[in-house]
C-alpha cells in the first residue's frame, strides 16, 4: 500500500493511502497538544522500565559485565530505531513509502539496521568483557559474546516492527510520524531491551 499516489517500479499497489492524512503543516499547538499527552504516557512507562531494570538488580551486581552492557544496549536499540523511524517517515512525507515486505525500499531500511546492529553489538560485546574483566567481573569472552550478539539481534528484529508499526500507526491515526515515533520506540525499547537481555542471560547462564 502506497502513502502517495505514484506506483513505483511496476508494482501494484494494495491499498491506498491518502497523503491528505498527514498534518498540511506543522504549528507550536499541533506539536504540543500531540506529544503533551503521549510524553506524560511515556514517562509513567519509563518508571515501568526503571521496576523492571531493578528486579535484575543481583545478577547486575554479581556480573559487572551486564551492569555495563544494559545502559549501552538499551541506548544502542533507542538510536537504531530512530534511525529507522527517519527514514521511513521522510519517504512517508515524500510520498514514496510503501507498506508492504516486498518493497525494495523497507527491505534496505531493514537490512541496514539489521548489519548496523551485528557490526555494533559485537564490538559492544568485546568492549563490556573488556570493562567488566576491569571491575572484577567473571563472565568469559565467548559466553559474554554469545549474550550480546543473540539478545542484539533479538533486540534489532524487534526494533524494526516497533518502528515500522509506529509510523504505520501514526499515519492511520493523523498523527506526524515525526512527533511521535522516536519517543515511543526509545521508550519501548527501555523497557524490552532489558527483557530481552536478562531472557539470554537466564538460558545462557
Amino acid at each position: 500500500m502506497s502513502a502517495g499516489g505514484d506506483v513505483r517500479r511496476g508494482d501494484e499497489p494494495t491499498e491506498e493511502l491518502p497523503q491528505e492524512n498527514l498534518p498540511r503543516e506543522w504549528t507550536v499547538s499541533g506539536i504540543v497538544s500531540t506529544l503533551v499527552p503521549l510524553l506524560l504516557a511515556l514517562s509513567i512507562l519509563q518508571m515501568v522500565s526503571g521496576t523492571v531494570l531493578e528486579s535484575f538488580e543481583e545478577q547486575l551486581l554479581s556480573y559487572p559485565s551486564l551492569l555495563v552492557l544494559v545502559p549501552v544496549m538499551i541506548g544502542t536499540a533507542g538510536n537504531l530505531g530512530s534511525i529507522m523511524c527517519a527514514r521511513l517517515s521522510t519517504q512517508l512525507h515524500l510520498g514514496t513509502l510503501e507498506f508492504s515486505p516486498t518493497n525494495p525500499d523497507i527491505r534496505a531500511n531493514v537490512g541496514a539496521v539489521i548489519g548496523l546492529a551485528a557490526t555494533v553489538f559485537v564490538m559492544l560485546g568485546f568492549a563490556a568483557w573488556g570493562i567488566g574483566n576491569v571491575l572484577g567481573g567473571n563472565l568469559g569472552l565467548g559466553t559474554l559474546l554469545v549474550i550480546t550478539i543473540v539478545s542484539g539481534m533479538l533486540l534489532a528484529v524487534w526494533v524494526v516492527l516497533v518502528s515500522t508499526v509506529s509510523v504505520y500507526l501514526s499515519y492511520r491515526f493523523g498523527y506526524d510520524p515525526d512527533d511521535t515515533t522516536i519517543p515511543i520506540v526509545t521508550n519501548v525499547c527501555d523497557i524490552t531491551g532489558v527483557l530481552i537481555l536478562f531472557g539470554v542471560v537466564t538460558v545462557v547462564l
